[in-house]
C-alpha cells in the first residue's frame, strides 16, 4: 500500500506510540481488502463504546489509546452507550455497571470524540456531505449516510473507525470507489407502505432476502427520512447491506445502472418478517421500547402528544440523544413523561443496555432492527408490533 510521508511516519511511531497502532490497524484493513493507498476523511463514528457490549477488554483498549495522548484528527462522535450517563439509576442498572460505562465514555472524551452517544448523529448537525469521505460503524448510521446523504463509508468496525479519527485517514476500497456502489438487485414495492414501522419491515425483508449486495428499490412514491432511516436500519440488521438506492428518491439512484434481476414485494410477504421476529407467546409486556435507530425531536414529540390522549399501560423507554432530551427537558416535558411511566432516556437503547440485569423478560418493540439483537443476543422474548398496537 502507498502511504504519504506523514503516513508513514505515523506508522515507524514518530508521532508516538498511539499513531503508530491506529494507523497499523488501517495498514491491516487496507492490505486485507486490497487498498491501493489511504484517503483524507471529514469524520468518523465509533460503535461499540457500550460496557455490555465490549466488556473489561473493550475498556482497557480504550484507555490504552487514551493514556497515549492521541487526539482524534476529525469530527469524531460515538455510538450508545449501555445506560443513560445521567439517569441510569432510573433504568436500575448496578453501580459497578455504571462506574465501567462512564470509564469508556471518558476516555473517548480524552481522545477529543464528541461526548453525544448515538446512533443519529446527522440528527444533531453531524451531517456529512454528498460525496465525502467517511469513517462510520454502526450499520443504521452507516447505511443512512451511504444511502440517504450520498456520503462514502465501508461498515467499519469500532476498532478501525477509532483509527480512522485518530490519524483523519481510511483505507481506499469497498464503497469509497465508484464503481462499487452499483446496485445488484431491483426490489419492486407493489403496495404503498405507511409509517415507519412497514419501512422497517421492508428494509428486513430486504436484507433477508439479499444478505448482501446493494439493492436497487422501485415502486415507492415518497419516503420521509424517518422512513429511510428505518427501511435501512432493517436492511443492514438481516443483511450486510451498506447502501441502498431508491428511484428518484435518494441521491445516486439516477446516476447507477439498473440491475436486471428483479424481486418483488407484496405487503403479505412482510408477515414473513413479523413470523422471524415474533418470539413471545403473550400480551404481557414488561417493557415498550422505542428509538432504535434513536428518535429525532418530532417524534418523540409525537409519540408525547399521542401518550397525553392515551397513557400507555405498561412502562416505556424512549431512546433518544441527548440534544433531544435536554430540549424536553427544558419544556418539563419528561417530567410530565414519567408520570405516565415513559421514561425519555439519552446516550443508550435497549439493544445495548443490560435489559436482562433490569429484569426484563418480555420486550414490546416497532423496529426490526431491535427485534433482530435482541433475538440474537439475549434470552428476552419479543413482541413486533406497529408502535400504537404495544401500548
Amino acid at each position: 500500500m502507498y502511504l504519504t510521508k506523514e503516513e508513514e511516519k505515523m506508522l515507524d511511531g514518530e508521532y508516538g506510540e498511539g499513531y503508530e497502532k491506529a494507523m497499523r490497524i488501517l495498514v491491516v484493513l487496507g492490505d486485507i481488502y486490497g487498498a491501493e493507498r489511504m484517503i483524507p476523511i471529514s469524520s468518523s463514528q465509533i460503535s461499540g463504546i457500550s460496557y455490555k457490549s465490549i466488556g473489561d477488554a473493550g475498556l482497557e483498549f480504550l484507555e490504552d489509546f487514551a493514556n497515549s495522548g492521541v487526539k482524534v484528527k476529525v469530527t469524531a462522535t460515538m455510538n450508545p452507550a449501555g445506560m443513560d450517563l445521567e439517569d441510569w439509576q432510573k433504568m436500575g442498572v448496578s453501580k459497578e455497571f455504571a462506574e465501567k460505562q462512564i470509564r469508556i465514555v471518558n476516555a473517548l472524551k480524552r481522545i477529543g470524540v464528541v461526548p453525544i452517544p448515538s446512533c443519529t448523529p446527522y440528527f444533531h448537525g453531524f451531517y456529512p456531505r454528498f460525496g465525502e469521505h467517511v469513517a462510520w460503524a454502526e450499520s443504521s448510521a452507516v447505511i443512512f449516510v451511504n444511502s440517504v446523504i450520498g456520503a462514502r463509508t465501508n461498515r467499519e468496525g469500532g476498532p478501525s473507525a477509532l483509527a480512522a479519527a485518530i490519524t483523519g485517514r481510511t483505507p481506499y476500497y469497498g464503497l469509497h470507489i465508484p464503481e462499487n456502489r452499483y446496485p445488484n438487485v431491483e426490489f419492486k414495492i407493489n403496495f404503498e407502505p405507511r409509517g415507519r414501522y412497514e419501512f422497517s419491515l421492508i428494509g428486513y425483508y430486504i436484507g433477508m432476502k439479499m444478505r448482501k449486495g446493494i439493492p436497487f428499490i422501485t415502486g415507492l412514491k415518497s419516503a420521509t427520512i424517518e422512513e429511510l432511516r428505518s427501511m435501512g436500519a432493517g436492511m443492514a440488521s438481516s443483511g450486510s447491506i451498506a447502501l441502498y438506492h431508491v428511484e428518484k428518491i435518494t441521491p445516486e439512484a439516477n446516476n447507477v445502472p439498473r440491475p436486471k434481476e428483479r424481486i418483488e414485494i407484496e405487503k403479505n410477504d412482510l408477515e414473513e418478517v413479523i413470523q422471524k421476529l415474533n418470539t413471545s407467546d403473550t400480551d404481557i409486556i414488561d417493557l415498550v421500547a422505542f428509538g432504535c435507530p434513536h428518535l429525532n425531536l418530532k417524534e418523540v414529540l409525537d409519540l408525547y402528544a399521542y401518550f397525553k390522549e392515551s397513557p400507555p399501560k405498561t412502562k416505556v423507554w424512549i431512546c433518544t440523544s441527548s440534544v433531544v432530551k435536554s430540549y424536553l427537558k427544558s419544556k418539563g416535558i419528561t417530567d410530565e413523561l414519567e408520570k405516565m411511566n415513559v421514561l425519555v432516556l439519552a446516550d443508550t437503547c435497549m439493544v445495548v443496555a443490560p435489559l436482562e440485569q433490569v429484569g426484563v423478560h418480555t420486550i414490546g418493540l416497532d423496529s426490526t432492527k431491535a427485534a433482530h439483537y435482541t433475538n440474537s443476543l439475549t434470552n428476552i422474548k419479543v413482541k413486533l408490533a406497529e408502535g400504537g398496537k404495544l401500548i
